[in-house]
């Protein structure tokens, strides 16, 4: 990806989301060309020159400071995750560092895995860059369907919400769920920019489905934390789970995922029927690969 577009198209996105009157500037009710703050109002606010603001909007961030961008971050009225994705952005030397673990192979230890199969009452999975699912235990399988049964290059939760059909059946809020998706891609791209396998997947994603290509370029960014989803299972119909998102200690691109109900509520019991068909599922399978 070229990071100077990137970070002119960043730029200029949250600028045109503000007007004059969200920060306490005038509106001389001039006709405006453009939508949000002019170039010469977020310079004023920032307390930088027109002219060095303006090279940074198009693409030019070299030698630019931390508190530059900090005073632009405040400007623009950046959330946390969207000031962490300008600095990407604006600094090489940040990006650098970054580089040199981007595009390692993705390994999640055995010790891992055995606390995942552990887990019967709570559907968890592993993820990695790009959002890729990487492992997953027999609850989550049993919730959002067999990723074994899909190429490794196919397990991946972006392509899950956009080009699974299923998906759109799954999330009671399916736009919340794409929007988040794309947001959380977004602030992986940038850190790592030069990710071909990124790449590959933005581009594909973009040539099949019209959703994802509008949400790219709204250039929204976040981390993925914490929050409730509603989903609709075929088996158990709807129900509401908690889900927590935690970075592993040893190896910060890969992410736990877990899902939880409130006990002894409708959806810790549709759980519970889930966790046993899995287990009566895997059973049968077993079964019958040692009858073959």
């Amino acid at each position: 990806m070229d990071q100077r577009a990137e970070l002119s198209e960043f730029l200029r996105s949250r600028r045109a989301r503000l007007k004059p009157e969200d920060v306490g500037l005038p509106d001389l009710g001039r006709h405006r060309r453009v939508p949000g703050l002019r170039r010469e109002e977020l310079a004023l606010l920032a307390g930088v020159s027109v002219a060095y603001y303006t090279r940074l909007e198009q693409g030019n961030g070299r030698n630019v400071s931390t508190e530059v961008l900090d005073a632009i971050a405040r400007a623009l009225r950046l959330t946390d995750a969207e000031r962490d994705h300008l600095v990407h952005l604006a600094k090489p030397a940040y990006k650098k560092r970054k580089r040199a673990r981007t595009f390692r192979q993705q390994t999640v230890r055995p010790a891992l895995r055995h606390l995942l199969d552990s887990m019967d009452s709570v559907p968890a999975f592993v993820m990695g860059q790009r959002l890729d699912i990487l492992v997953w235990n027999r609850l989550a399988r049993a919730l959002f369907g067999d990723f074994s049964a899909l190429e490794p290059e196919e397990r991946n939760m972006a392509r899950h919400v956009f080009l699974a059909p299923a998906a759109r059946d799954l999330y009671v809020d399916w736009e919340a769920k794409a929007s988040e998706v794309v947001s959380v891609l977004r602030m992986y791209a940038g850190c790592s920019p030069d990710d071909p396998r990124l790449a590959t997947l933005v581009g594909d994603l973009s040539v099949r489905s019209p959703e994802f290509r509008s949400l790219w370029a709204a250039y929204d960014v976040q981390e993925k934390g914490h929050g409730a989803k509603r989903l609709r299972h075929p088996l158990v119909g709807e129900l509401t789970l908690s889900y927590e998102t935690l970075k592993l200690p040893d190896d910060h691109d890969l992410s736990l995922v877990t899902y939880t109900a409130e006990p002894d509520s409708p959806a810790a019991e549709s759980l519970r029927l889930l966790a046993n068909w899995g287990a009566d599922a895997a059973a049968h399978t077993t079964s019958a690969s040692r009858d073959s």
